[in-house]
């Protein structure tokens, strides 16, 4: 496992779960969000898919996001692909609970910061009322992009739990931490 992708709804963890696997598989991280929300704006669609293509061009990545869109130059072109498909009142427990924290200054990233309880709860646009939308609207699609992407030959990973997430962390863990025990093993024994 060296090309990652991995995607799932807001407050799933995607961002701490990206983070790990750079971590664990000394692979580099990119958010996709980060390359699409520039201080100018949002990038048009064509350069976006042009940076998102430049990352996943190289041997070994880690790339998060929710952007079924960019399919063909980020899914494709992974060996694996982490769905971190939670029930509905999870996420919305979640980004609820997040929402609260960031807005009584507990977290100081961007999203944070930019948060007021209009954008969280009551606009039309609000995070949560989006979440709920996308979710309903996005699941069936997902479903059915996740299976061509499986068609292509690419591992798919569905965690439907942040059990499942904890319990697949602990198997990835033990591949490349055998992997560089039987490493070490070749070197100390020698031919």
């Amino acid at each position: 496992m060296r090309k990652v992708a991995l995607f799932g709804a807001p407050a799933t963890g995607k961002s701490t779960l990206a983070r790990w696997l750079s971590t664990e598989l000394d692979q580099p991280h990119t958010d996709l969000d980060d390359l699409l929300f520039t201080p100018d704006g949002p990038l048009p669609l064509e350069e976006f898919r042009r940076q998102a293509g430049e990352i996943t061009c190289t041997d070994g990545w880690i790339v998060e996001g929710n952007f079924s869109k960019l399919a063909d130059v980020v899914w494709h072109r992974a060996d694996t692909l982490v769905w971190l498909d939670f029930p509905l009142p999870l996420i919305v427990y979640r980004i609820v609970r997040r929402s609260l924290r960031q807005l009584a200054g507990r977290d100081d990233s961007a999203q944070a910061r930019r948060l007021t309880w209009s954008t969280a709860f009551f606009s039309r646009r609000s995070l949560l009322r989006t979440a709920i939308r996308k979710y309903r609207a996005n699941r069936p699609r997902y479903a059915r992009q996740v299976s061509e992407t499986a068609d292509l030959g690419v591992e798919i990973v569905r965690l439907r739990s942040p059990r499942d997430v904890q319990r697949w962390k602990q198997e990835t863990a033990k591949g490349p931490m055998e992997s560089r025990l039987q490493e070490a093993a070749r070197h100390t024994t020698g031919p």
